[in-house]
């Protein structure tokens, strides 16, 4: 039987999608890429060097099957429709899929939706285009500069300084890192004084003297301020003022994971993985839908078809003063595709008490954030009142101020997520003395730089234009994996190897890591899918100057000598030195590979603590005391026997030592004040202690 063959990335895609389409229509998934470029050729790049930088791809070992069962589905196939994800990553499948099908004459047609809804994806599929051979080009282009920058950096630093890996995102972020670091470390701190004087209902603050801002250096000069003060204080003006608190864009990539991470506590990993979820679809009472658009986008945009319904929708929920219009976005000249919308719901009736039973906790808290932001986005602007209290004495001017939320506007519905600092001033007159309850100095210290959150470290990188939005969060992750940085109080310390890392890459490789080489690379890339840029031109200009930096570094850059033990091998009686592998640490001879001996690791027996109490199962051992070393009960106490395997008797409460009066056996303590039957399911006998 001849089908229309789809083929999109994910199979939980695959699954929502096909319940959109006809009977006609088989929808199957590719998994993600299917090819990569293969690791033969000079320096394993996958590269004809000699013919103008000709990639050579392979299919993933772990996709032969399914490359396999794509074929087999093709055989009967009498159209291809390739719907992978609308960007680059995903025309770059589209591409290699239709290259290993060897379609022949079968019509192939790109497909592209931005949310899988069954509305979008049947509009998609009755306005199919060809493949977009500018964006294959672009996303061809970075991975093989990203091959070569990665296989010859990576191969440099394991050799010479036992690096793990590098890249052309992940040095250049890495070094953002350890600069704020090295920041931290000079920084001086500096002392300064602040005054308040405190009145019945509230407290003003020193601001000017002399007309001046001043700064107190010292507790001398604080004290020569004060000493110049009278007893009385006269309010000089009253000034209320009103400004308007303005909505936020709703959603991009960047704004999602660094608000993900701030108001959730969410790692931008977690973020995308979730997200990724509620677009590609959600089992709800009677269809499976995708409840937000495409996750990956740079733009700030929204369809019209969205934003008139909810206009509506925020007037006869909140009233008419509520509703408010689209922003425009003005950050011209700043590399955005808007070739997606924002990330939105994809149905603005669909609020998240609606759809709460279909989500796991994380789920619901994220479409919530997405859906309130969106919503927030279309509504008027909040209104504040600041209140400000001037108070003069002498030559010192003390200030005091108050807010009041004079309208809540978008923060009716997104207050929870933004709040205001609000406080109120007793009424006052102007030219009214009043005398203090009391004047109070403080000393205080300037403080180092902040190190990055995680939050804060994607909007630099979205700032400086390091990668791109889709690929924050694998940078940041593979930093981490590397063991370059740790974590502290939610914030990034670059450890020692990671340090080490940016400063020999500073050394050899500055210009490639450079802020500035990084976000002109991103620069390139757009223009090659505009076709203003040529790919072999690109990478061969990158190959002839990047290779003489590898070859000089090669020669000169130090090799890190190994850590000795103190102890020598007892085979050969070299010295013992520490090493590393990817299953952790371990101490070798250093004449290796003349001598290949390996101390074995000692292990200490865990400390087995009895109850005192024989097994009734077995008759033969004890019930100990052991901790659960993994799964879900990992770190928590049980009590098993001690003849385990030969027994495999298990208790999860400390053993009283009696049995059961009902079936025999052993009663346990639950720890609620009740004294069970360790067959809690068979024999349910229970007693209050």
């Amino acid at each position: 039987m001849k089908t229309k063959l789809v083929i999109v990335e994910s199979p939980s895609k695959s699954k929502t999608i096909e319940q959109y389409l006809g009977e006609e229509y088989v929808v199957l998934s590719s998994k993600g890429h299917i090819r990569d470029l293969a690791i033969s050729g000079v320096g394993g790049l996958g590269l004809d060097i000699e013919n103008n930088f000709a990639p050579k791809y392979e299919t993933i070992k772990e996709k032969k099957q399914v490359v396999k069962e794509l074929k087999n589905a093709f055989k009967n196939a009498t159209e291809l429709y390739l719907a992978t994800d609308p960007d680059r990553e995903g025309e770059a499948i589209s591409w290699h899929l239709k290259e290993i099908l060897e379609i022949g004459d079968i019509p192939t047609k790109r497909v592209i939706f931005n949310e899988i809804t069954k509305s979008a994806v049947i509009k998609a599929f009755e306005n199919p285009r060809e493949i977009d051979l500018g964006l294959v080009s672009s996303q061809e282009t970075r991975r093989i500069l990203d091959r070569i920058i990665g296989f010859k950096l990576s191969k440099l630093l394991q050799n010479k300084i036992k690096s793990k890996s590098a890249g052309r995102v992940q040095s250049a972020t890495l070094k953002l890192i350890v600069d704020k670091e090295k920041e931290i470390q000079a920084f001086i701190e500096e002392e300064f004084w602040k005054v308040k004087a405190e009145f019945f209902g509230f407290t003003a603050e020193l601001a000017k003297y002399n007309n001046k801002i001043i700064k107190l250096l010292n507790e001398k000069q604080t004290d020569e301020l004060l000493e110049s003060l009278n007893k009385e204080f006269v309010i000089s003006s009253i000034d209320v003022k009103e400004r308007k608190r303005d909505t936020k864009f709703p959603f991009t990539t960047s704004s999602l994971q660094q608000e993900a991470s701030i108001k959730l506590n969410f790692s931008s990993q977690k973020t995308m993985l979730i997200a990724q979820k509620l677009y590609e679809g959600i089992d709800l009472e009677n269809e499976t839908v995708g409840l937000i658009t495409y996750m990956r986008t740079d733009s700030t945009r929204l369809s019209n078809v969205f934003v008139s319904p909810t206009v509506k929708y925020i007037e006869e929920t909140y009233g008419k003063e509520y509703a408010g219009k689209v922003k425009k976005n003005n950050k011209n000249g700043l590399n955005i595709q808007d070739a997606h919308e924002a990330i939105r719901p994809t149905n603005v009736f669909r609020t998240p008490q609606n759809v709460k039973e279909y989500l796991a906790k994380d789920e619901f808290n994220l479409y919530t954030l997405i859906y309130e932001r969106t919503i927030a986005s279309l509504m008027t602007p909040a209104v504040i009142s600041t209140k400000t209290v001037e108070l003069t004495n002498n030559d010192a001017i003390f200030k005091a101020t108050a807010q009041d939320l004079v309208f809540d506007g978008y923060l009716k519905v997104y207050g929870k997520y933004e709040k205001v600092d609000l406080g109120v001033l007793p009424l006052l007159e102007e030219k009214t003395k009043l005398v203090p309850e009391s004047i109070e100095k403080s000393q205080h210290f300037t403080k180092p730089p902040a190190r990055f959150t995680e939050a804060k470290l994607i909007k630099e990188m979205e700032d400086l234009g390091i990668g791109r939005p889709s690929t924050y969060s694998q940078t940041i992750t593979t930093i981490k994996n590397r063991k370059y940085v740790s974590i502290k109080e939610k914030k990034f310390i670059p450890t020692e190897q990671g340090s080490l890392t940016i400063e020999k890459l500073d050394e050899f490789f500055g210009q490639i890591i450079s802020v500035d080489y990084t976000a002109r690379m991103e620069k390139v890339l757009d223009e090659i899918t505009t076709g203003k840029e040529n790919q072999t031109d690109i990478i061969s200009q990158f190959y002839k100057s990047f290779i003489p930096m590898v070859d000089r570094a090669n020669k000169n850059m130090d090799k890190v000598a190994p850590k000795f033990t103190g102890e020598d091998c007892p085979k050969c009686g070299s010295p013992m030195v520490f090493r590393t592998s990817k299953y952790g640490s371990f101490e070798a001879c250093s004449d290796y590979p003349n001598c290949k001996y390996i101390k074995a690791k000692e292990y200490e027996k865990p400390v087995v603590v009895s109850t005192g109490v024989k097994c009734p199962k077995c008759g033969k051992g004890e019930i100990v005391e052991r901790t659960a070393k993994n799964g879900k009960n990992k770190g928590k106490k049980f009590y098993a026997c001690n003849n385990f395997p030969s027994c495999k008797n298990m208790l999860f409460g400390l053993p009283t030592g009696e049995l059961c009066p009902e079936c025999g056996s052993l009663l346990i303590d639950d720890n609620k004040g009740g004294i069970i039957c360790q067959e809690t399911k068979k024999c349910g006998y229970k007693k209050t202690v």
